[in-house]
């Protein structure tokens, strides 16, 4: 099964947006494939179950079968009756949301799809690029005749997440804006995000570094931590970074630069951070050290870049958002990941009984060794009934899922009388519409924590950090190392951490 996952930001209000895409039959005046259209029988275009014969310009035809249209939720979903092209199983989604700064539209289309294996490569580009892509760029055109547009802005490619969910706190506003570096001034190297989009959307290119202004410092990045967080940014799916922006939120490194009124950090110290605002994918950078963390000598740099944001994440989702305690049963999902390893662990200390989920069987072995009770390969085995069958039909006490859409209704499912499941990530798509009167037939709780509201005082984050790094010390947790990228190969580890072609952390070395 092949999933698409694209959006962008169109400069326009979502009702402009929405009056074109909510018409079935109108694709043929905004979309340059489409050559003709019509609605079979005469149907109205919103009628659920209408079905649109096409042409391309090409002379092809397709057919498509409109299955859902909502006009509170501004999304409509079609699937594929006929083609020319081996699209088996083809249903798509586009669903819009308004963007909260100025009258702009986050437009998502999504869709899955059994391909030939043999040309699963080819007719991933051709929907990514040749419908969706080229889609996004003409409705922008179509308003811009109308509508003067700002600033252009590129489709995205395919994303997941697992990360907890972020926002920026509200005591800054986004760094990760850049300048131009200037023939006289200070510049640094840096991956800029030019606009919203896929890994080929992050560029290496030189961008002014001014000294650092009163109340900052100066970093100079060693190591940098590649995290599901900085794929939600390059994306725009969170409002963390402005095109063109630089990406990231944890890095360690040493400050070279030390600005007026900063009296708890000197030149030469080793620092470390997990936090906004973005902008740790570059050589140095300036900010404000209220949410730095001074490192020992027993913490190296690449242990800190690398673990940093995730054992802070697992600090408060053990004993803060659900408190583990002895006797516990605690399903945890991708639990080979870098946050599902520290959980497993953490959580195996703390007296729980570990069940742990995995997409294969070498994750298996990874969630195995660190010390899992029981392990299921969800892509072949019900999780929710091998919960149930391992706890005498009990169910677990508390379900940590970053997955998010395949494994949601599962999760409830697992949960005992009274368990809670907390919804971290969501790797496989967001959660969508649910009916809380469904939880009360065994009185669960939901919970979806924020990052940043754990985090965003120096105060908060001690805790977390002093709690974490007594568990390293202690081998209360342990971590590999890490997969190590280049700084110039950001590209490639967004593409690895997306495609879930490693385990643990990534981080790029500078």
């Amino acid at each position: 099964m092949v999933k698409i996952r694209q959006s962008t930001i169109i400069d326009a209000p979502i009702d402009h947006v929405w009056s074109i895409l909510r018409d079935f039959n109108g694709h043929d005046r905004w979309h340059p494939a489409i050559a003709s259209s019509e609605i079979e029988g005469g149907e109205p275009v919103d009628a659920i179950g209408s079905v649109r014969d096409f042409k391309l310009g090409d002379g092809s035809r397709l057919r498509e079968q409109l299955l859902a249209l909502s006009d509170d939720q501004t999304t409509l979903t079609y699937c594929l009756l006929e083609a020319p092209l081996p699209l088996m199983g083809y249903v798509a989604t586009i669903r819009l949301k308004p963007v909260t700064d100025g009258e702009r539209t986050y437009w998502e289309w999504h869709c899955e799809f059994n391909p030939p294996p043999e040309r699963r490569d080819e007719l991933t580009r051709l929907v990514s690029e040749q419908i969706y892509r080229a889609g996004f760029a003409a409705i922008r055109q179509r308003l811009a005749r109308g509508t003067p547009v700002a600033r252009a802005e590129a489709p995205l490619s395919r994303t997941d997440s697992s990360a907890p969910n972020g926002s920026a706190s509200a005591r800054a506003p986004s760094q990760g804006a850049v300048s131009a570096a200037t023939a006289n001034g200070a510049s640094t190297r840096a991956i800029v995000v030019e606009e919203h989009g896929g890994p080929e959307v992050m560029r290496m290119r030189d961008i002014a570094l001014p000294d650092p202004g009163p109340g900052e410092v100066q970093i100079r990045h060693t190591v940098i931590g590649v995290n599901f967080i900085d794929v939600y940014c390059r994306t725009g799916y969170f409002d963390l970074l402005k095109p063109p922006g630089v990406p990231g939120m944890e890095a360690a490194g040493i400050i070279e630069a030390v600005g007026s009124d900063v009296s708890d950090y000197r030149v030469g110290d080793r620092v470390a951070y997990a936090c906004p605002p973005v902008g740790a994918y570059a050589e140095r950078r300036n900010m404000a050290p209220d949410l730095l963390v001074h490192l020992s000598d027993d913490i190296s740099d690449e242990t800190a870049a690398s673990s940093l944001l995730k054992g802070v994440a697992a600090s408060f989702l053990l004993h803060e958002v659900y408190p583990v305690k002895a006797g516990d049963t605690v399903l945890v999902h991708a639990a080979a990941g870098g946050i599902g390893q520290f959980l497993v662990q953490w959580a195996k200390h703390l007296g729980a009984t570990v069940i742990a989920t995995v997409s294969t069987d070498d994750k298996a072995r990874v969630a195995t060794a660190r010390g899992a009770d029981h392990v299921v390969v969800y892509s072949r085995d019900s999780f929710a009934e091998a919960v149930m069958r391992l706890t005498g039909g009990r169910g677990a006490n508390v379900v940590y899922d970053a997955v998010g859409k395949d494994t949601f209704a599962d999760s409830l499912a697992a949960l005992a009388v009274r368990g809670h499941l907390v919804s971290f990530g969501q790797a496989s798509g967001p959660v969508g519409d649910w009916d809380i009167g469904r939880f009360a037939s065994k009185s669960v709780t939901v919970s979806r924590p924020n990052y940043g509201h754990f985090t965003d005082t120096s105060e908060k984050l001690a805790i977390h950090v002093d709690r974490f790094f007594g568990a390293l010390r202690q081998g209360v947790v342990s971590i590999d190392p890490p997969t190590r990228y280049r700084l110039d190969e950001a590209q490639q580890a967004h593409r690895d951490l997306e495609a879930r072609r490693t385990t643990g952390a990534l981080v790029l070395t500078v």
